[in-house]
């Protein structure tokens, strides 16, 4: 189940005796943990003998589970809080094997009869839903198959983090415009953690009269210099050289790494050549031809590539990746002035 349908469940019915919380996202699961814990414990004087916590990393899980079996004299409901999920899982050894079925056993028959008032969360952070830690994910599933209730805290998705940074925002008081929004977004690459701890940020700085727009969001909010680099983009395919300078003097200005900006301007037009050869015609057909060769960009970054690609014809790009290599061959040299190389490098496209 989902975040929200977690709790949507823990609302309207009671706690099951178990369940397991899978994925590393901590804001949601922050989210969720604090949630079960006031339904369970509605009083916080029952909360410091009513909640414990243990790690699988240093307590056997037979040791967990008496701990669940035993009775409170001071309370009449409990929390246990079980981090390092994947510890008991079994290694390659024999014996190990032998070992995690008779703990996944111990747990299949404790919850055929679990103590009652008792609610046992097991969390496993250590691994994500892609990539070589799927499969391992899939063995901690297998290990806990006993709890039907697993919770699955993965990275938000794009559209699921721009509305849950516009819901957060409005919590907040705050006016973001969809712009706005995308840049937040988009910068902080959809984490929750990350947008809840800028949102805050920029509540403050809204408490004391002061608008959002997005150059304040571009100053306050980290990696949002990036669209500084954007707008870079934008110039030269206009062949504004005044913009393209003034974009890389406001770079110079915020001590933006210039070799660095320049990986992001080939990443740039190298996907806006994989449009251009692709015939793409639009963001919507960019997002999904990127998608499917493993490269996963925003709808706003989408829509970027899309204008580079309409701004530029393929020679054009094709002459702009030329002027980057060799922008970055100087850029290497024994002692180059950055900027001096970047100048040169925008009068070329300019030119």
């Amino acid at each position: 189940m989902t975040p929200r349908q977690f709790l949507d469940h823990i609302r309207d019915d009671v706690p099951a005796p178990a369940y397991l919380f899978l994925g590393p996202e901590p804001y949601q699961r922050d989210w969720c943990r604090k949630a079960l814990i006031e339904r369970v414990l509605p009083d916080p004087e029952q909360r410091e003998q009513g909640l414990a916590r243990h790690d699988l990393q240093d307590t056997p899980l037979q040791t967990v589970l008496e701990d669940a079996c035993s009775l409170s004299l001071f309370v009449t409901q409990r929390v246990l809080w079980v981090s390092g999920a994947e510890a008991p899982l079994p290694r390659a050894r024999a014996s190990e094997s032998s070992d995690a079925g008779a703990r996944t056993e111990a747990l299949a028959r404790y919850l055929k009869d679990p103590t009652p008032g008792v609610v046992l969360v097991f969390e496993c952070t250590r691994y994500q839903f892609d990539g070589d830690d799927k499969k391992k994910l899939e063995r901690v599933r297998e290990f806990y198959s006993a709890i039907p209730m697993q919770v699955e805290l993965a990275p938000l998705a794009g559209q699921q983090a721009r509305a849950f940074a516009e819901r957060l925002a409005r919590q907040a008081g705050l006016e973001l415009g969809p712009a706005e929004l995308d840049l937040l977004v988009e910068s902080l690459g959809g984490e929750a953690a990350r947008i809840a701890t800028e949102i805050d940020k920029l509540r403050l700085w809204a408490a004391a009269g002061r608008s959002i727009t997005p150059e304040q969001i571009t100053e306050l909010v980290p990696d949002a210099r990036a669209t500084t680099i954007f707008a870079l983009v934008d110039a030269l395919g206009r062949h504004d050289r005044v913009r393209a300078l003034e974009a890389l003097d406001t770079l110079v200005r915020q001590s933006e790494y210039l070799p660095l900006a320049l990986t992001f301007l080939s990443s740039q037009f190298r996907a806006a050549l994989a449009a251009k050869e692709a015939r793409l015609r639009g963001p919507g057909e960019i997002r999904s031809h990127l998608s499917e060769v493993g490269m996963s960009v925003w709808p706003s970054r989408a829509a970027q590539i899309h204008q580079t690609a309409s701004n530029f014809s393929q020679p054009q790009i094709t002459a702009a990746l030329k002027n980057i290599f060799r922008a970055d061959y100087a850029l290497r040299d024994a002692r180059p002035d950055d900027r001096v190389v970047m100048e040169d490098f925008i009068l070329r496209l300019t030119s």
